[in-house]
């Protein structure tokens, strides 16, 4: 499912075009700016012009922060790094329900132009950049070619990334940035194998990696990098949560992202999924509340997915206190979110279901307890723990 993050989501961010297909080339010149001698990715005045559009970028004002980005194309527009920022954007629409493919085309046609500039950067004007930001380019490209379940380009660009990412080492200049690479790589190969076994033979051609190092280097990133710094925030995250031993590590790296950017729906879901797992429900039910009505109020990444995390919350913190008019309003949402976003099939839904049948038992409803237990049963697989649950429950029954 990830096997493409071994190879280096170098997820660094930079770009803009109207376009629906790859740029001539030929139209912009490197020889208008005088760029050989240095990087422009470490010209602090570059980086405080992205700064602002970075941050509208990942708090999902999309419409300003390509207004900005459209402005860096104006200055550097013969530079890979204004397109590939709004590759990063397109990539952005995408993670709140990563089954979207509406916003596919748009990133992959400017991840291809940043290819075509990289390519002539690292020709003619700068190796170490150009090799750096076709790393990026084809990582992030194998990110969402993954995602997408096409493994043969996905390993092709992630092959491609690893190669100029060791063009790209010992560059002092670089280092924070190329760290985040070496970080996800340290982690990922190891935790592939570990997670997908059919994998391993696979693995025995990469340099085996340490989780550890790879999580140090993911914290150092975050301190010290421009680019990659809320990317690494963002895999330090769901890293941490994931390791289950650092939950209350995650939740301080969630509540950061949250509070810097409040209207990513990404960040604040994961912060208000950490809540729930850490038992501070009070906190929990606060941010559930403000996605589900940041939803109705058509936020900008605010769709259903969001909105069955929130509502599950919901719905099992009410359950807990007894509220049930409130935990069955809060399941209801949660299914009809399922419904709408075709997800009836996960947990959120099932164990919905399983919950509106267990307080209709309560409430004397036996009729439509069963059809909420019959309903989990025809959706769960065998396997799945929700459909032993509620083949248990209609037995009791009857």
């Amino acid at each position: 499912m990830r096997f493409i993050i071994i190879t280096l989501l170098l997820s660094v961010g930079f770009a803009d075009l109207s376009f629906s297909q790859t740029i001539n080339v030929g139209e912009v010149k490197a020889d208008t700016v005088d760029v050989a001698s240095k990087l422009l990715i470490n010209d602090i005045k570059v980086q405080l012009d992205a700064t602002e559009a970075l941050n509208n970028m990942y708090n999902f004002h999309f419409a300003t922060a390509e207004k900005q980005f459209r402005w860096l194309k104006q200055k550097y527009g013969w530079h890979p790094l204004p397109y590939f920022l709004m590759g990063l954007s397109e990539w952005w629409k995408i993670v709140p329900n990563i089954e979207n493919e509406q916003y596919d085309k748009k990133f992959y046609a400017y991840m291809d132009t940043a290819l075509v500039l990289s390519e002539r950067l690292y020709k003619e004007v700068n190796k170490v950049e150009g090799a750096f930001f076709l790393s990026a380019t084809y990582s992030f490209q194998g990110r969402l070619l993954s995602e997408r379940k096409k493994w043969t380009k996905a390993a092709v660009a992630g092959k491609n990334a690893l190669a100029y990412l060791e063009e790209c080492r010992g560059q002092e200049d670089l280092s924070p940035e190329i760290l985040f690479g070496d970080a996800l790589y340290n982690y990922y190969s190891v935790w592939v194998p570990e997670n997908y076994p059919l994998l391993k033979p696979i693995m025995l051609f990469f340099d085996k990696g340490d989780k550890d190092d790879g999580i140090k280097q993911l914290k150092e990133v975050a301190r010290n990098a421009f680019y990659t710094r809320t990317e690494a925030q963002y895999f330090l995250m769901r890293i941490l949560s994931s390791e289950g031993k650092n939950m209350y590590e995650a939740l301080q790296v969630a509540e950061y992202l949250h509070q810097t950017f409040p209207d990513n729906p990404y960040f604040h879901r994961y912060y208000s999924r950490l809540l729930y797992g850490t038992g501070d429900y009070q906190l929990c039910e606060k941010t559930s509340l403000e996605i589900i009505d940041k939803y109705y109020q058509r936020y900008d990444g605010y769709e259903e997915n969001s909105g069955r995390y929130a509502a599950f919350f919901l719905g099992q913190i009410y359950q807990t206190r007894k509220d049930y008019t409130n935990a069955k309003k809060f399941y209801k949402e949660a299914v009809r979110f399922s419904s709408k976003n075709e997800t009836q099939q996960m947990g959120y839904n099932l164990y919905s279901l399983l919950a509106l049948g267990e307080i209709a038992e309560k409430e004397n409803n036996q009729k439509e307890a069963k059809e909420y237990y019959k309903e989990v049963k025809r959706l769960a697989g065998r396997k799945d723990r929700a459909w032993e649950v509620a083949k248990k429950n209609l037995k009791e029954m009857d």
